[in-house]
């Protein structure tokens, strides 16, 4: 199964994706919610519009709000003097949505929330950035971004569905100790627990995958509970959501569409109290429904979308006949799992081709209203239940103290789902969100320091933003890379870096070593416009090596290279930000230190690694 970042990472690691460079005009659909000047620390008063709580319907009211917080609503509310005053005639006021599975790296915050989508679960990546998410969320300082769950590292077995990313897994094999196993994850800062059950044997492809057994799945979801975090699963076959469900798990992460759910399965999810996240966004790409494709042409999605968006929003997840059979059955064990009372959560599955982050959230919407959910419950299905089933009590629904996560469409979503591709404003903690994608990238602003990575310490750690191995395996490859702290640095410090591996031919541009991303978020772009240089200590094999810099406004764009020759001895390589051909440091998303051809074993150490 070809998915999300065998497009977007090869591209990004060896620029074979150009980048079209689709930079789209703003929304003009809507005159724009008038509005007053708004003082600074001043409230914001939106008036005039329906409002949809999350649960229901209330009417037209006023919504008051302040610090980050809905301060107050109602339907003869005054506004206090000094509110900004955002005039939502003829609109609906929803609170932010939320998307239940998508896997976020780069500009997925960024673009989730120009659509709307203020929060969102991601079900499987690295567990570094769990602490910056974490306080991300419990801010309520003004941001363009959602916020976001993780369940880092899903639970998988070896070679198994998962591992083939780039970045290393840690796996289940018969003789893991699993309750210590999901101990460590939630150790790491797992907001829940994500397992992976998936041989593909539910696709029209040969290609089978290891995965976890049947008393595996019962441990790992009997562990998590005893941590005290939810379990959910990854599924695709009716077999293993029967088992996965029978086993305790809290609910289904993917609607499984090798036939469609019967009797015996719905019953067992209903008595259980489970929810499904059906991702039917995804699914409609595995049977060539064009649901991305059609939602990229509708004008009110369109006009804001980057052109990665549009790139997987036109992609689809396997090649071959279109089956329309996979969407329809998605569809009918959604409506029956629905009249039975099981909660359904809306989720995208984003990035992968097919989808968006952010716009597809609205396809999925309308594929619910479509699967039987009024459009109130799909609402709902993206707001208040996501929330309730996740534990978050800050957000989800419009009522005085929570968040003031919030989106303004224009007309009635509730007579018509698809008006909440009107968006007039998104507000995230009570600030108004930059929608425009041309107004480009946001970077994050760089630390103080110039220092990357010393080494020097018991765990590989980078001063600011995290490291991680790369090779082309991401992309089909095969080459191999290691990496661990070793004694005895360059100009006598602690520690160094080594990295060693195999480059092997089998794929066009063959790579693997490190790479260091200076964000929370893997991709995310650091403004580091102020520094010079990028200068570091290497020795090594002799070999050519080569120092990439990502950057820019898109995260496919072309990576500017610089090569350096690692000899025998500690040398300082001092390489000029300038004289990476086209590099835009103001928008910095990643560093790459890789072997590349000529094929063959290689070994290097990095220590002292600045940007000054």
């Amino acid at each position: 199964m070809k998915r999300w970042i065998d497009m977007v990472a090869a591209g990004a690691l060896v620029a074979t994706v150009a980048a079209s460079v689709l930079l789209l005009a703003p929304a003009t659909g809507r005159s724009p919610a008038t509005q007053q000047p708004r003082p600074p620390d001043a409230g914001v008063a939106i008036r005039g519009a329906r409002v949809f709580d999350g649960e229901r319907d209330l009417g037209v009211a006023t919504v008051l709000v302040r610090d980050g917080r809905i301060q107050q609503l109602g339907a003869e509310l005054q506004v206090p003097e000094g509110y900004e005053v955002v005039d939502g005639s003829g609109g609906t006021l929803l609170p932010g949505l939320i998307d239940a599975h998508v896997h976020a790296w780069g500009d997925a915050q960024r673009d989730a929330a120009r659509f709307g989508v203020t929060t969102a679960f991601d079900m499987h990546g690295m567990p570094e950035r769990a602490q910056a998410l974490r306080a991300q969320r419990e801010s309520l300082a003004a941001t363009g971004q959602a916020d976001l769950w993780a369940a880092g590292y899903a639970i998988t077995a070896p070679q198994g569905h998962g591992t083939q990313y780039g970045f290393p897994v840690p796996t289940v094999d018969a003789s893991t100790d699993i309750d210590a196993f999901i101990g460590e994850r939630v150790g790491e800062g797992a907001d829940f627990i994500k397992l992976i059950v998936e041989d593909l044997s539910a696709y029209a492809i040969e290609r089978r995958l290891p995965t976890l057994t049947a008393p595996q799945v019962s441990a790992a979801i009997a562990a998590a509970h005893g941590h005290g975090r939810m379990a959910v699963v990854h599924v695709s076959t009716l077999a293993d959501a029967r088992h996965a469900i029978d086993a305790g798990a809290d609910g289904l992460v993917h609607l499984f569409a090798d036939v469609e759910a019967d009797a015996q399965l719905v019953a067992a999810m209903r008595d259980r109290d489970a929810f499904v996240v059906p991702t039917l966004s995804v699914l409609a790409s595995v049977a060539g429904a064009g649901e991305g494709g059609a939602l990229a042409a509708d004008t009110r999605v369109g006009a804001l979308l980057t052109a990665e968006q549009r790139s997987t929003l036109d992609a689809r997840m396997h090649a071959g006949e279109a089956d329309p059979a996979v969407l329809a059955r998605a569809l009918e064990s959604v409506r029956r799992l629905h009249a039975a009372g099981v909660d359904i959560l809306a989720g995208t599955d984003a990035p992968n081709p097919g989808t968006a982050h952010g716009a597809s959230l609205h396809g999925e919407l309308a594929l619910l209203v479509r699967a039987g959910l009024s459009p109130s419950q799909a609402l709902s299905a993206a707001t208040a239940v996501p929330a309730r089933r996740f534990g978050l009590s800050d957000r989800g629904r419009i009522a005085p103290g929570l968040r003031a996560d919030l989106v303004l469409v224009d007309g009635d979503p509730l007579a018509d789902i698809t008006a909440t591709r009107a968006i007039a404003a998104v507000w995230k903690n009570g600030h108004r969100v930059e929608r425009d994608a041309a107004a480009g990238a946001v970077a994050s602003a760089a630390p103080a320091q110039t220092l990357v990575g010393d080494f020097d310490g018991d765990v590989l750690a980078a001063a600011f933003g995290s490291w991680q191995p790369s090779t082309d395996r991401m992309a089909g490859g095969n080459s191999d890379v290691a990496h661990e702290l070793v004694l005895g640095g360059a100009q006598g410090t602690a520690g160094a870096l080594r990295i060693h591996g195999e480059v092997r031919p089998g794929f066009a541009f063959p790579w693997a070593g490190m790479t260091w991303l200076p964000a929370a978020e893997p991709m995310q772009p650091v403004d580091m416009s102020a520094r010079e240089a990028l200068v570091f200590h290497v020795r090594g094999d002799g070999r050519r090596y080569s120092a990439m810099l990502f950057s820019g406004p898109s995260m496919q764009g072309m990576p500017s290279t610089q090569t350096f020759v690692a000899g025998p001895e500690w040398t300082e390589v001092r390489l000029p930000l300038a004289d990476f051909p086209g590099a835009d440091p103001a928008l910095l998303r990643a560093v790459a230190f890789t072997a590349g051809q000529p094929a063959g074993r290689f070994e290097f150490f990095l220590d002292e690694v600045e940007l000054r």
